[in-house]
């Protein structure tokens, strides 16, 4: 089964009004329309300024939202109001949540399980530690957190980003082979019988220099660009590798 090639940005704790043109940048970068899906993942306050102005070929996505549907829970963002400024994705899980604000894979599934109720794909995010590859577990702890933060539902409804947490924001990138192994395990421990439809993406410092080399894998149908992403230049050159 070909599965068409996801790269996603996710742009974090970066961006303000003025970056609300950044697609545009990006579509003259490209010259010409993606090859592949492109997904956006900017602060939520720029997600109805994006929206309200970006190509069609551009998807918007949030970048964490809150397990319950709505009510008294101040400051989090549900996954219905990302779905109304036009969103069709939402990370959950990312490191950074789970390493700062503690983030259980149970949280995570619940996560994944709103988003799905509100429409949303999911990008469920799992990786192993520098000390857990080193040790030689990474595949027993990733595939253990994959299966711990996964809520049931169809293989085409959910994205999977395997992000080594040893190699996010460090510039260290795990090697081709490497991320083709685990992505390979992933996909191996889906419990349904449709895993050829699963997109397995990779996060942890893709950028314009091994991007190519990456995407070329088998079972690397994409990427969860961070820094990289910021850059419409750079941006575009990792986009253009999905050949």
């Amino acid at each position: 089964m070909t599965r068409r090639k996801l790269v996603a940005g996710n742009w974090k704790m970066n961006g303000l009004v003025k970056d609300r043109d950044f697609p545009k940048a990006l579509s003259d970068a490209l010259g010409e329309e993606p090859r592949c899906d492109v997904l956006l993942c900017p602060p939520v306050t720029l997600l109805p300024l994006i929206a309200a102005d970006k190509p069609d070929w551009l998807l918007l996505g949030g970048q964490d939202c809150a397990p319950q549907a709505s009510g008294a829970h101040t400051g989090d963002v549900s996954a219905a109001m990302l779905a109304d400024v036009g969103c069709m994705h939402v990370i959950v899980g990312h490191s950074e949540r789970r390493a700062d604000h503690g983030e259980t894979n149970q949280l995570v599934k619940a996560k994944a399980i709103a988003a799905l109720d509100a429409g949303l794909r999911p990008i469920v995010c799992v990786g192993e530690t520098l000390d857990e590859r080193e040790s030689g577990e990474a595949e027993a702890v990733v595939v253990s957190q994959f299966l711990a933060s996964l809520p049931e539902c169809a293989a085409d409804k959910i994205v999977i980003a395997y992000e080594p947490v040893w190699a996010i924001g460090t510039g260290r990138t795990a090697t081709p082979e490497d991320a083709q192994a685990m992505h390979d395990a992933i996909r191996a421990a889906w419990p349904g019988d449709d895993a050829a439809a699963l997109r397995i993406v990779y996060g942890g410092s893709m950028n314009p220099g091994n991007a190519e080399s990456l995407l070329q894998q088998s079972d690397i149908d994409g990427g969860l660009v961070g820094g990289a992403s910021l850059k419409p230049q750079d941006f575009a050159r990792i986009i253009q590798s999905v050949r």
